[in-house]
């Protein structure tokens, strides 16, 4: 029998978007964040809190891999990339990691 390791990222990502005067707005300036976010970095994006709110966003993002130091490499890439992303400020983030090991 062998061990299983999984190890899941999570990414929670606090922005402003400053230029934002409806939710429409917001809206075209998030979507384009959380497509090119998951197309690039094959990692899964939500909104998860302030969609009401057309001047801030949060997202939340997953990974899943079987090395904690690439799952934190990526992390900190889309954290980079984030910072560059037009229409939005990077106000605050946080990652979590979470480990589970498995028997087959």
């Amino acid at each position: 029998m062998r061990s299983l390791f999984v190890i899941v990222g999570v990414l929670r990502v606090v922005l402003a978007v400053p230029e934002a005067h409806s939710l429409k707005d917001k809206r075209s300036v998030v979507k384009g964040i959380k497509d090119r976010l998951g197309h690039r970095h094959n990692v899964s994006v939500a909104e998860v809190e302030s969609m009401d709110n057309h001047r801030r966003a949060v997202l939340g993002l997953a990974m899943v891999a079987n090395d904690a130091r690439f799952v934190q490499g990526c992390l900190d890439k889309i954290v980079d990339e984030i910072r560059m992303a037009r229409g939005a400020v990077l106000v605050d983030y946080g990652t979590e990691m979470m480990h589970g090991q498995f028997d087959d």
